[in-house]
Order: C-alpha cells, then sequence, then structure tokens
C-alpha cells in the first residue's frame, strides 16, 4: 500500500522565492529548525510569564529601576558613589542586627543606613573627619557589625546570599507595594522640586543665591538613597548594588548631558537590564542578581565601542583636507 507523504517542501517554494530563501532541500531544513528554536524560545517565554513569582519579579524590576534611575543620576552628577557604596555595606550591619532580633532585616538594614548616610553627610560638613576616611570607618563598620550578630544568631546561621549578590525572584507582593509606593514618591518629589534637586547636584552656591533649601534638599535626597539602597538588595545584592547605580547613567551619559534625559534613559535601561537579565538567569539557571549586572556592563561596553566608532569617523571627516580644484575646474 503506497503511503501518501505531505512535501510542503513543494508548496513552500514560492514563498521561498518571494523572500530570497534559495530553493534547496537543505535551505528549508535549516528554515524548519530555525523556525522550531523561535517557537521554543517564544513558549518558553510564555511558560515563565505565567508564573506568579516571575510576574513579581518584573514589577520589583519596573518599580527599582524607576528608584535607582532618579536617585542614580543625583548620585552620579553630585559624585556621590564612594558615599552609596559605603552606605550600602553598613547596611549589612543592619541585616546582622534583624537576625539576630528575629525581626525584618530590612526594617533594621533601613535604620542602619539613614543613620551611615547622615553621619557621613554631617562629618562631611562639620569637615572634623576627611569624607572618604569617613565612608571607609562606616563601611568596614557595618560588615563587621554583620558579621557578629550573623555568628551570635541562636539556631541555624541565616542563608546570606539572597543578601549578598540579590534573587529578585523571592520578592513578594509586599515588598511590591513597598518599592512601588516608594518609587511613586520619589517621583512626585522630583517632579515638583526638580529644578532645586538640579541645582544642587551641579551648583550648590547658584542654588543659594537663589534662595532654594539646598541643606533640606540635600539631606531630603539622603533619605531617598539609603531606602533605595536598602529596597535594592533584593534586585541585585550588597555586593553588585554600585554599578545598578551607576552604570546605567554612565551608559546614558555617553549620547547626552540633559538631566531629565538620562533620568528617563537609565529607567528604561535598568528595566531592560532586569527583564533580560530574569530570562537568561532562568533559562541558564545562574544568579538574576549577578546577570542582570552582566547585562548592564555589556550594554555599557558596546554603547562605549559605539561612541568611539562614531567619534573617530566624525573627526577623521572633519580633518579630511578638501581637494584642490584642477586646471580644467579653474577654466570653468
Amino acid at each position: 500500500m503506497a503511503v501518501c507523504r505531505f512535501n510542503s517542501f513543494i508548496y513552500l517554494r514560492p514563498l521561498f522565492r518571494r523572500t530570497g530563501i534559495t530553493t534547496d532541500k537543505a535551505s528549508y531544513k535549516a528554515y524548519v529548525r530555525n523556525r522550531r528554536k523561535k517557537r521554543k524560545r517564544k513558549d518558553c517565554l510564555m511558560e515563565i510569564l505565567r508564573y506568579t513569582f516571575f510576574q513579581n519579579a518584573l514589577w520589583g524590576g519596573l518599580f527599582t529601576a524607576i528608584a535607582c534611575g532618579i536617585v542614580g543620576t543625583y548620585v552620579v552628577s553630585r559624585r556621590l558613589v564612594f558615599i552609596s557604596g559605603g552606605v550600602t555595606h553598613a547596611s549589612f550591619g543592619g541585616l546582622g542586627l534583624g537576625f539576630y532580633l528575629g525581626v525584618n532585616p530590612f526594617l533594621t538594614a533601613l535604620g542602619f543606613a539613614v543613620l551611615s548616610a547622615f553621619g557621613v553627610e554631617w562629618m562631611s560638613r562639620s569637615r572634623r573627619v576627611r569624607e572618604d576616611s569617613a565612608i571607609a570607618a562606616i563601611w568596614s563598620l557595618g560588615m563587621a557589625i554583620g558579621a557578629i550578630f550573623i555568628v551570635l544568631t541562636p539556631g541555624y546561621a541565616p542563608n546570606l546570599s539572597s543578601y549578598l549578590f540579590g534573587n529578585i525572584l523571592t520578592i513578594s507582593r509586599t515588598d511590591i507595594y513597598w518599592t512601588g509606593g516608594f518609587a511613586a514618591a520619589l517621583s512626585l518629589f522630583f517632579t515638583l522640586y526638580y529644578r532645586a534637586v538640579l541645582y544642587s547636584a551641579f551648583d550648590r552656591d547658584f542654588a543659594r543665591t537663589q534662595g532654594l533649601p539646598v541643606k533640606a534638599i540635600e539631606y531630603v535626597m539622603t533619605l531617598f538613597i539609603s531606602v533605595t539602597i536598602v529596597l535594592s538588595i533584593r534586585l541585585v545584592g550588597i555586593m553588585l548594588l554600585m554599578s545598578l547605580l551607576t552604570v546605567p547613567q554612565m551608559t546614558v551619559n555617553l549620547f547626552t548631558s540633559d538631566f531629565r534625559k538620562i533620568i528617563f534613559g537609565s529607567i528604561g535601561l535598568g528595566f531592560a537590564s532586569c527583564v533580560t537579565g530574569l530570562y537568561l538567569s532562568y533559562i541558564l539557571q545562574i544568579p538574576s542578581g549577578a546577570f542582570i549586572i552582566v547585562v548592564l556592563i555589556a550594554c555599557f561596553l558596546a554603547a562605549k565601542l559605539f561612541h568611539l566608532i562614531v567619534r573617530k569617523i566624525s573627526s577623521a571627516s572633519a580633518t579630511c583636507p578638501a581637494s584642490t580644484p584642477t586646471p580644467a575646474d579653474r577654466s570653468r
């Protein structure tokens, strides 16, 4: 009995001709393989979007990207990257204290972060201690206090990997509400006091001459930096948080110097890196926090390379000598 087989290659040949694909069977098999791979990737993406923990991670990544995009632009403009690093590591002492007392470690970490940030701000204003020395002391003191309290915690030692390197997949609905509310409050503050924040970030003396409350703005921004740091620990962890506050701004700053554009560009780049890092970490079974930072650094390197190529091309075209007219051209 003859078996009737459907030769799809014959029926797809007109489609191949219209799209410019060669009509041999090897090309058709490669085309089918690529279609299957794309379908598998799409099915995998739709599958992970059904999970509640992945949806929570996307919402948490969006709100964290908004907070870090706004605060990170201020941090980079004021050159407060080292201070944010000191506050980040000082909050580890609050985590250890929270585990020891049996309370929510993020509440005690927030207290440590706020106190250390205001302490550095006060010491830098009073000029009694050099700012870099104060940051180094608070940095090491916070890590030491955290290590001591974790050792003294009764029972099993807590798992610190999610706090040190981040695991956004463990974020809960309550965390999303807190992060979303903070991102909304931060956005509202920047909308109302954008001019004061902008002048305070770039020229405090000029801001004072304009009658702006520079000291109050700086203390409020210090509070926002501390809260952003604590809320972002779930995303990338203590060890990698400085990159989330600086790398998107550095990348966008290669193409624009406008403060507002840097904020929006950093938010978009941060959220895109969160989504890409989450998806790739799920596929490759790699920690999400580390992969998000890898994606951010890769974007920065690609943007830097593109910027250098464009500058070289523009400089070469600018220095190219004009062609001298020939005698025939002069006679015309």
